[in-house]
């Protein structure tokens, strides 16, 4: 089928959302401009190729010389850096930019698609938890419209359809509770065992954070700007099966929920498609063969990042910035062999200590603080022993 956007950007095309994205493209006949990546030189090469780009980009400008040899004589365009992600963001060609890159390096493509005023599938959380309230104010003022990928903000995107914030008791996410729902010991958790999730395949970074529940505290933040409503009206619930992938309950008494298979192609293609619901890839779920939906409130005592997300969220400022940044360097460490499951908790608890009160931060100033506690977890972590797997 034809597809009215003009052309797409994928940001992050490598990653788990990259990859489910350009299936979705195909399927809804939906033309690629741009697919970026890290540093993955040669499967960049091959999903520009097979997606008919016409631009591809590599964050790291060390892979450029090999993503050029990757391309030599396909007439596809190769460049490096961040001024050639951001060109892949804005480009007039581009009528939706899919945001995927994990961590903070998606903030910068992010606020220039939204200042071009595109249609911006926002999957990667870090952009709206660190300049949250930059991003939707320069939305407003650019005319962009940002649209959620993230299973539960899609969710609550969908439910929220035709309603206002004043209807509104209270936004329900779901989470699956990862793999230590049921386990009360989480002192001698492994790698191997955080990186197993019980429901969704996902990248490493973003399996880590759903084991320690840290994707709810950075959810907390991002449902807080694109619904606009406080902390204390977010509530998080677990719900092992996946099959709910949140809730919105009405002053009414009503509580709207949206279900659906955990297959993020689903997300994506809404995204994609909104306002409209079209065939796609994902057959509906067959709910009669489900043994049951069981609901659970989450164990702050064992998996504290939750309580950082609502204090993070309710100090704004520079505090959800510093989370997530303290957050990414305790989650590369503890996957580099560095420190404990336990200790990423700490860190992040630590950094939030030592945030410094800034009330209206400009996005230097959010670059700075980030910069900051990437610097001093950095030497801190230089200078401890590795742990074994």
């Amino acid at each position: 089928m034809s597809h009215p956007l003009r052309a797409l950007t994928i940001l992050g095309a490598t990653g788990s959302i990259g990859v489910n994205t350009l299936a979705v493209a195909k399927c809804l006949g939906l033309p690629v401009f741009a697919v970026t990546a890290n540093r993955q030189a040669k499967l960049l090469a091959e999903q520009a190729i097979a997606a008919g780009a016409t631009f591809a980009v590599v964050a790291d400008p060390a892979a450029l010389p090999e993503l050029r040899q990757h391309l030599s004589g396909t007439g596809i365009r190769a460049d490096a850096g961040p001024a050639a992600l951001i060109e892949a963001a804005a480009s007039s060609a581009v009528g939706a930019v899919m945001t995927a890159i994990v961590g903070g390096a998606g903030l910068a493509p992010t606020l220039a698609a939204v200042r071009a005023g595109k249609r911006v599938c926002v999957a990667n959380k870090e952009p709206l938890v660190m300049a949250g309230g930059l991003i939707t104010l320069e939305a407003k003022r650019c005319g962009a419209t940002i649209v959620p990928v993230d299973s539960e903000h899609s969710a609550i995107f969908q439910c929220l359809e035709g309603h206002g914030p004043d209807e509104v008791d209270r936004l329900i996410l779901t989470a699956s509770g990862g793999p230590f729902r049921t386990r009360m010991d989480l002192s001698a958790v492994t790698r191997a065992e955080a990186l197993k999730h019980p429901t969704w395949a996902m990248g490493p970074k973003i399996s880590i954070d759903s084991a320690t529940l840290m994707n709810k505290s950075l959810e907390i933040i991002e449902a807080r700007w694109l619904f606009d409503l406080p902390a204390e009206r977010i509530q998080v619930m677990i719900h092992p099966q996946s099959v709910i992938h949140s809730m919105v309950a009405y002053r009414d008494g009503s509580l709207l929920a949206q279900l659906g298979r955990p297959d993020m192609q689903v997300p994506i293609q809404y995204s994609l498609t909104w306002p409209r619901h079209v065939a796609g890839p994902v057959a509906i779920p067959d709910l009669v063969k489900m043994a049951s939906l069981t609901f659970e409130d989450p164990d702050t005592r064992r998996f504290p990042s939750l309580l950082m997300g609502y204090a993070a969220a309710r100090a704004g400022g520079l505090a959800p910035a510093v989370m997530n940044a303290a957050n990414e360097m305790a989650v590369a460490g503890f996957l580099a062999g560095h420190g404990t499951f336990l200790d990423i908790f700490r860190t992040v608890e630590r950094a939030l200590e030592q945030c410094p009160g800034v009330v209206d931060p400009s996005l230097d100033d959010i670059l700075a603080a980030d910069a900051e506690v990437r610097a001093r977890l950095a030497v801190a972590r230089n200078q401890a022993p590795a742990a074994t797997a």
